[in-house]
Order: structure tokens, then sequence, then C-alpha cells
């Protein structure tokens, strides 16, 4: 049966225009999608479903995108703009604060925080939203994940994370996913630009024990406060909000371990995720 290209719609959004653009490209240079998969190491049925727009770009594409076209960053920046659309309309403007933010502060009650998770645990994290298909979870993660490129830049921002001693002893996503974890926030807790307390259960009940509190810093000195539950978030801007949430953040701050002893806690949490060995056969 003859393959006949789905007609594009490329200024639905800017993953519709990625689409259309790697097919305007691809076509421009002869290539056919086999062609292409092999120049940029992916499969066909992925670049068939990223130019009808029905499939995210993966995080490492639009680089090899580039490269194979003579692009500079054509496809990098329209990637930029394309993997906003995969989270919910409510936190774009915090994804916005957050990439300028030259500090990053959170508090997390019961799962790590996005921008301290692998992989995995994020996979296990996001696959729990049963509306979401296998392709929709991957899309977020990968969404989710890129938030991660700006910590390995020359400005990436100061990261401090208290963190509820739930999410140490939770198993997320089995043995070797918490494992793995364990292990990156482990090499998180102090470092020039990183650092992580954990809130143990001998502090008690604290205002933010039921939800989420990320304080983002900006270059001009102010601050945004994002308060997150369990399904809506809502992200304060004005000053005595923002006051508000810092003096519950500084007490929260003030009552958790300090980074030796929290590590302490992260490595013998890291014993109890230790995968089994399997026995030879």
């Amino acid at each position: 049966m003859t393959f006949k290209p789905q007609t594009l719609t490329p200024y639905l959004s800017a993953r519709h225009y990625f689409g259309a653009e790697q097919r305007r490209h691809r076509e421009t240079a002869g290539l056919s999608l086999v062609q292409l998969a092999g120049i940029v190491n992916s499969s066909k049925s992925t670049l068939a479903r990223i130019e009808t727009a029905e499939l995210m770009p993966p995080p490492d594409l639009p680089d090899r995108l580039d490269a194979a076209f003579g692009t500079d960053t054509l496809f990098h920046g329209l990637y930029e703009l394309a993997k906003r659309e995969a989270h919910p309309d409510q936190y774009r403007r915090f994804m916005d604060f957050e990439a300028q933010a030259e500090v990053v502060e959170n508090y997390v009650a019961q799962t790590m925080p996005g921008l301290l998770q692998t992989r995995a645990y994020a996979h296990a994290q996001l696959s729990l939203h049963e509306e979401l298909s296998p392709e929709q979870v991957e899309e977020r993660v990968n969404a989710r994940l890129s938030r991660q490129d700006r910590l390995r830049s020359a400005e990436r921002p100061l990261r401090w994370a208290i963190i509820d001693e739930s999410v140490l002893r939770r198993g997320v996503g089995g043995s070797e996913c918490m494992h793995e974890q364990l292990a990156l926030l482990l090499e998180q807790v102090d470092t020039p630009d990183s650092k992580v307390q954990v809130m143990p259960f001998s502090s008690g009940l604290h205002y933010l024990a039921g939800g989420a509190l990320t304080l983002l810093t900006l270059p001009n000195g102010s601050t945004t406060a994002y308060e997150e539950g369990i399904e809506v978030g809502h992200l304060y801007e004005d000053r005595d909000s923002v006051k508000k949430w810092r003096r519950r953040y500084e007490v929260l701050r003030a009552n958790a371990l300090p980074p030796a002893a929290s590590a302490e806690l992260i490595r013998q949490a890291l014993e109890d995720h230790k995968p089994c060995d399997t026995p030879p056969s």
C-alpha cells in the first residue's frame, strides 16, 4: 500500500510547527523517513509521528536535526517552545520564572522535587495518571527532565531543597529505581550550587506538611512563590503573599536537619532500598 503523508497544520502550536519544519527540511534534502532516521539515530515511526505532531520530540533529537540539516539552532529553539506545551497551562508561567531564577528553594512532602528526579522515578510517578497514554507519559517525562538542562549550564541556579523523610522511605518504581534516585540525591546534598535538608518524622507536624512550596528568586531580586496541591497549583507574585510563604519556608529550614545529618539519613534509606542481588544460576 502506498504511503500517503498526512496534511500538516503547522500554525496550531510550536509542536505542530516543529513537525512541519522537520518534514519541510527532510523533503528539501530529498530524504525519506527511513534515511533521516538513519542519520539522526531514530526510528521511522518516531519521526513520522513527530511530523504530524502526534508525538513530542525526544530532548536529544532537536540538536541532531540541526546538525543533519545545517539549521544552526532552529530545531533547538522550536523544541524549547514546544516542550512548554506538555505542561498544564497553570504551570507554564511558573516554568518561565524557574528558567530565569538565580535561586530555587522548595519543599516537598510526598515525592522527589522535579529538578532532582531521575528518568525512572519521573516515569513511575507520572504513570500514575490513568488519563495519560504511554506516549503522553513519555512526553511529560521528557518535559520534566528538560527542566534539568539548565542545571548543567554555566548559569545554573543555587538550589535548596527541603525534603520530607517520607520521600526517602516511600518506594517508587521498585528498589532499583529508588536506589538510583537516592544515590543521585546524596550527590546533591552539599555542593556549591545545591543544598538538601531532610525534614525528619521527629520534627512532628508543620504548616507545609500537606503540600509543596517553591520559592524562585529572579535576577531583579524579586521572588515568586508557587504552592502546589494534588492537582492544583497557585503562583503568588504580590509582595505580601510571597513574604508570608517565605516566612513559613524559613521556619521549615530552621527545623530541618542540616546537610550532614540529612546525608546520613539518606544513606540509611539508600541501604534500605538496596536492590537484592540475583543469586547465580
